[in-house]
């Protein structure tokens, strides 16, 4: 089953619809949805490498703008959208802290989680709820979403067919791996946060 998901998802990531997909996807994730880009960038690139740095570009860019609308929609709607949110993802309870690290670390704790698999919407929402200096927030966002899809897809461009032919032989465990860290991520925010 796992081998014919990844098949159609090979065979969808080259089609031209892959693109505007993975733009919304990322921006809708820097806001309110729970998959992250990265499971439609990394077969996308593996599909057409040599246009893994213009996927990278387009997921960065959809990326920020989810994340502005993730602070809008911290700084604007926090009681009617951005509060539900948190309690959604299990983050209520650990909003206060987060808000001290905020205090303390505004644009760093921002792009540790652009960076990291840890839910970036959370700290979207949280920059606009605390008034973060927005500049600063697209910035940090600009920097660390960027440098963590170009350095996927150039990883991946650079290892081409050979390590498409690895993450074929090995799908079962990347696919293990990868939702172990989507898992982990929620983890980090509901116990260590």
């Amino acid at each position: 089953m796992l081998r014919r998901l990844y098949d159609w998802t090979m065979k969808w990531a080259a089609s031209p619809q892959a693109l505007p997909a993975l733009f919304i996807i990322a921006m809708a994730e820097s806001s309110f949805f729970p998959i992250p880009p990265d499971l439609l960038l990394i077969p996308m690139v593996l599909a057409v490498p040599a246009k893994g740095l213009v996927y990278a570009a387009w997921c960065t860019v959809g990326s920020v703008i989810g994340g502005a609308l993730g602070y809008l929609i911290g700084y604007q709607f926090w009681q009617w959208i951005g509060e539900p949110i948190i309690e959604f993802y299990g983050a209520a309870e650990k909003y206060a802290h987060l808000s001290e690290l905020f205090n303390q670390y505004d644009a760093w704790i921002v792009g540790i989680a652009a960076f990291s698999p840890i839910p970036y919407k959370l700290f979207t929402i949280t920059a606009g709820a605390m008034h973060s200096d927005f500049g600063v927030f697209i910035l940090t966002s600009l920097l660390a979403r960027g440098a963590r899809f170009f350095l996927v897809a150039g990883l991946l461009k650079w290892g081409g067919d050979r390590l498409r032919n690895l993450v074929e032989e090995h799908l079962n465990l990347l696919v293990t791996v990868l939702t172990v860290m989507v898992i982990l991520g929620f983890v980090v925010i509901k116990y260590l946060l």
